[in-house]
C-alpha cells in the first residue's frame, strides 16, 4: 500500500496549512498561534480537544466507533528555533530572528493529515491519541507536559513519534531498536575577572584570555578522556565578552553542550569539565563559575513497537524503503521522556535537501508531508486493529 490515497487527496491543504505555520513561527512556550490553529483543526475534524497541557500543548482524543480498546498515542513538536532565515522563500518566517528550521512545522502538519484521515475512517476500536508539543529544542516540553498530567489524564498503551531527515533519501523511512539519539546536557560558564583599560592589561584578570584557555582545554576532554570506542560529543557553542575596543571586560561566558548514549561517558566528561574549570580559575585568578543542566535523556525505541513502526512503514513506501539497522545520531529529541513512560518508537523520514537541519537555509520538502501523515495515520489503524 502506498502513500493512503485519501491523504493524498488533501495533500495541498497539508502544504497550505505547513506553509502558514512556516511563516509564522514560535519559540517553545510561546506557541500561542500553533497551538490555536491546531486546536481549531482537530474540532473542525471532530476530534475532542484538551488546550493548555504543559502550557501551549494540545492533546487531541478520537474515539473509534469500533468499540473500546487500546489507546494509541502519536506525538509531534511545534516550538520553532531563534535562527534567522535565509531562504528567501515567498512564505518564510514573518517574525524576526525566528525560523523553522528544524521542520517542526512539517511535524505538526503531519500529525494534522493523520488525525483529519483517522476522523473520517473511525471504524477502528479503541482510541487515538494526538499530542502536540510545545517546546521540543531544548526547553522541556515534554517534560513540562508529563509533569501537568499527561500520561495520568490520557493514559496511553503506546507512543509514536517521527522526525523529518534531509539526510535521509526521499522516501525512505529509518526506525530501529535501542538507543537511537544521545543523552544531552547543556551547559553555561562564567568567568569573573576584573577590567581594565585595554592599554593596561597588568591592572587586569582578563576574563577572555581565561576563557580561550577555558575552550581549548574543554575541547580536548573527549579527544584526551573518553574511550575512543564510545560516542561522545562536547562542543563549545557561544562565547560573550566585551562591548569596546579599548576595554578589557569584568565577564566571559561560554555555552555549549555535552553529548552521549552511556551514563558513564556523560559523567566522565561532566567530572572532567569541573575539574579543567576549578583549575583554570586558579591558574588565572578568576572565578569560573559552571551550570550544567541535564536536559536530554537518551531515546530508546523499544523493540516490539520498532517493529510495529516498520511495518506501518512498509505499508506506505516498501519493504526497500524500510531502515532498520542501527544509525544512532548524536543530535538529541525529548520525545525520549516520553518513552519512558510508555513503550513506543521513533521514526526518521527521508526527504529532499542538502542543508542540514538548524541550518538558516534550511527547507523542509513538502511532499514528505502525506507520507509522514499516512505512517502515523496506519501505524494506529494497525496497532489498534491488532
Amino acid at each position: 500500500m502506498p502513500v493512503l490515497p485519501e491523504i493524498l487527496a488533501f495533500a495541498d491543504d497539508l502544504t497550505r496549512i505547513r506553509r502558514d505555520l512556516h511563516a509564522h513561527p514560535e519559540i517553545g512556550f510561546t506557541e500561542v498561534r500553533t497551538s490555536r490553529i491546531v486546536a481549531e483543526a482537530l474540532e473542525a475534524y471532530g476530534v475532542e480537544v484538551h488546550r493548555g497541557i504543559g502550557g501551549t500543548g494540545v492533546v487531541g482524543l478520537l474515539r473509534g466507533e469500533g468499540g473500546p480498546g487500546r489507546a494509541i498515542g502519536l506525538r509531534a513538536d511545534m516550538d520553532a528555533l531563534p535562527i534567522v532565515e535565509t531562504t528567501n522563500l515567498p512564505f518564510r518566517s514573518q517574525t524576526e530572528g525566528v525560523s523553522h528550521a528544524c521542520g517542526h512545522d512539517g511535524h505538526t502538519t503531519m500529525l494534522l493529515g493523520a488525525a483529519r484521515y483517522l476522523a473520517a475512517n473511525r471504524s477502528f476500536p479503541g482510541t487515538a491519541v494526538f499530542i502536540f508539543q510545545p517546546a521540543e529544542e531544548g526547553l522541556g516540553g515534554a517534560r513540562a507536559m508529563i509533569g501537568d498530567g499527561l500520561f495520568e489524564r490520557f493514559p496511553l498503551d503506546e507512543v509514536y513519534g517521527l522526525h523529518n531527515d534531509p539526510q535521509i533519501a526521499q522516501g525512505e523511512i529509518s526506525v530501529f531498536p535501542g538507543p537511537a539519539m544521545a543523552a544531552a546536557d547543556f551547559f553555561d560558564i562564567r568567568v569573573v575577572g576584573s577590567g581594565s583599560h585595554a592599554a593596561m592589561p597588568q591592572m587586569s584578570r582578563d576574563p577572555i584570555v581565561a576563557a580561550a584557555a577555558l575552550v581549548q582545554a574543554l575541547q580536548s576532554i573527549v579527544a584526551r578522556n573518553a574511550n575512543p570506542f564510545e560516542s561522545l560529543v562536547l562542543s563549545v557553542t557561544q562565547v560573550h565578552a566585551g562591548s569596546a575596543y579599548n576595554v578589557i571586560p569584568e565577564d566571559a561566558t561560554l555555552t555549549g553542550t555535552i553529548r552521549g548514549f552511556k551514563p558513564e561517558m556523560m559523567e566522565v566528561a561532566r567530572r572532567r569539565m569541573r575539574e579543567i574549570c576549578d583549575g583554570i580559575a586558579a591558574a588565572y585568578a578568576v572565578e569560573v563559575r559552571l551550570e550544567l543542566r541535564e536536559t536530554f535523556d537518551v531515546l530508546i525505541n523499544h523493540e516490539a513497537e520498532t517493529g510495529f513502526m516498520a511495518e506501518a512503514a512498509r505499508d506506505v513506501v516498501g519493504e526497500r524503503s524500510v531502515i532498520t539497522e542501527p544509525r544512532p545520531m548524536m543530535g538529541s529529541e525529548d520525545f525520549a521522556d516520553m518513552l519512558r513512560k510508555a513503550p513506543g518508537a521513533y521514526a526518521r523520514v527521508g526527504h529532499a535537501g542538502d542543508l542540514p537541519l538548524h541550518h538558516p537555509g534550511f527547507i523542509l520538502d513538502d511532499a514528505i508531508l502525506p507520507v509522514g501523515a499516512s505512517l502515523l495515520a496506519r501505524l494506529v489503524e494497525r496497532r489498534l486493529a491488532a
